[in-house]
């Protein structure tokens, strides 16, 4: 990776009120984090800086910060703090470097074509890690890498063994089997899933209607004991007609009598 050239100046405001006075400026604090020298507190311009990055697929490249009143001195960008809503780039870090020591840092993967398990059986891309650990020097630090995905089919996939990288240079700190990227099955496929989850809550409901069903004809039940239990009642009120038929068979045998 061939190093870009960055003006920074050192800082000497530190806490809230100054950052933000920087910040109203167009200017972003930043730190640089030596090897063996304190950290020095720094601050560039923010167009200058959005400007480096949109020409570089990765935040973490190698610069020569040319420090005003110091020697310049090799970094690479450690970490850009963004702000949450507007995105705007509010703090930046640099760590220095050696050239002659090698280090750790992440390097994105960029996914090359389509997979034909996309385009032909409407399966879904899965990008599962985009950057992977590397050890090497600071010269030799690659902008990305690069995994053609096109021929993959469903159930198809590439893992960190996959990616081509020059092992004379780097040192691939991943698992080689780690999955980088997939191809699944359609997702109209993975919603079967919850129909049958529908089916399965059919049976209940099923069950909670018999269930109702019981009460009612247990209630019905209830019911038709109760009408049994006033047949008595019944009975006895109608006592007193049969008695009033029976009075008038008494009167008529009277007469035979005499």
């Amino acid at each position: 990776m061939k190093s870009v050239a960055m003006k920074v100046q050192p800082r000497a405001g530190v806490g809230k009120q100054p950052v933000k006075q920087l910040r109203r400026q167009g200017l972003v604090p930043g730190i640089v984090y030596g090897i063996e020298q304190p950290r020095l507190p720094v601050h560039l311009n923010e167009h200058d800086l959005v400007q480096f990055l949109k020409g570089h697929t990765s935040e973490h490249f190698l610069v020569d910060l040319e420090v005003e009143g110091e020697l310049s001195r090799k970094a690479i960008i450690k970490e850009i703090q963004r702000h949450p809503v507007s995105g705007r780039i509010v703090h930046v870090d640099f760590n220095a470097v050696s050239m002659t020591h090698k280090l750790r840092i992440e390097v994105p993967v960029k996914l090359l074509g389509e997979p034909v398990g996309v385009t032909q059986a409407g399966g879904v891309l899965e990008h599962i890690v985009r950057s992977i650990l590397v050890e090497c020097l600071p010269t030799d630090i690659p902008e990305q890498f690069t995994l053609d995905v096109s021929p993959l089919v469903i159930g198809q996939r590439l893992c960190v063994k996959d990616i081509a990288v020059d092992r004379t240079k780097l040192a691939v700190l991943n698992a080689p089997d780690l999955t980088v990227v997939a191809v699944s099955a359609p997702r109209a496929e993975e919603e079967v899933a919850p129909e049958a989850a529908e089916a399965a809550a059919g049976p209940e409901v099923i069950t909670e209607k018999k269930v109702e069903g019981e009460e009612e004809g247990a209630a019905a039940a209830e019911g038709k004991e109760g009408k049994k239990e006033e047949a008595p009642k019944k009975g006895g009120e109608e006592a007193p007609a049969k008695k009033g038929k029976e009075e008038p068979k008494k009167g008529k045998e009277e007469p035979k009598k005499k």
